[in-house]
């Protein structure tokens, strides 16, 4: 599908996809915005849920025109909504939405509803505290800059609520191992990193 707009994260959401396994039957996308994400996950799995606490944002999603009949959308907050059951996701994707609250309690919560022998991917941004930290950033401008004239522009849907990342590159990265035993972690050029998780079946290693 044609993306309607531009963004870092959407940038990112190949990444995401490219990480949906084989045959899978239930997906759920955790801060789906508008639902862009969640359209392109249905094209991947059996049934789609995407879920954010902003009306706004659902309201978007539920009138978009070509919405697949396997994706659902639902008007509640990730973290603490009875009727998200854990352990019931076979993929479970979160872009630029675990800085929104605690970290710890964010990654937990979505890797409880990750289901055993699923797959979660989060795509999240960190704070530069370090030299290091800023001059991997500034070596992202000239590529952003490129890819937004490439795309007409850096745009995403009005009233997308914003909040800045608190926890440092090295902290994220350093509770996501912790959190996440086994997970693949890595930093992107456009300020985003991506963690990829495969939850352990019930009675596995």
């Amino acid at each position: 599908m044609t993306d309607p707009y531009w963004n870092h994260n959407v940038h990112h959401h190949p990444a995401v996809l490219a990480a949906v396994p084989d045959g899978c039957g239930t997906a759920l996308d955790a801060g789906c915005g508008d639902g862009l994400l969640a359209r392109k996950l249905a094209a991947r799995a059996a049934s789609v849920t995407g879920v954010d606490r902003s009306p706004e944002m659902i309201r978007l999603a539920r009138e978009h025109a070509h919405v697949p009949g396997n994706v659902t959308y639902l008007e509640a907050d990730y973290l603490t909504d009875p009727s998200l059951r854990e352990g019931a996701y076979d993929f479970v994707s979160a872009v630029a939405v675990v800085h929104h609250a605690p970290f710890e309690e964010a990654v937990t919560r979505l890797a409880r509803l990750t289901a055993p022998g699923g797959r979660l991917v989060i795509v999240g941004m960190a704070a530069n505290r370090t030299l290091l930290d800023w001059l991997i950033s500034a070596s992202g401008v000239p590529a952003s800059l490129l890819l937004a004239r490439r795309h007409g522009g850096k745009r995403g849907p009005a009233g997308m609520p914003m909040e800045d990342a608190h926890l440092s590159w090295a902290e994220i990265r350093k509770a996501a191992h912790r959190l996440l035993p086994g997970c693949h972690f890595r930093r992107t050029l456009l300020w985003r990193y991506v963690v990829v998780w495969d939850k352990p079946r019930e009675g596995g290693p």
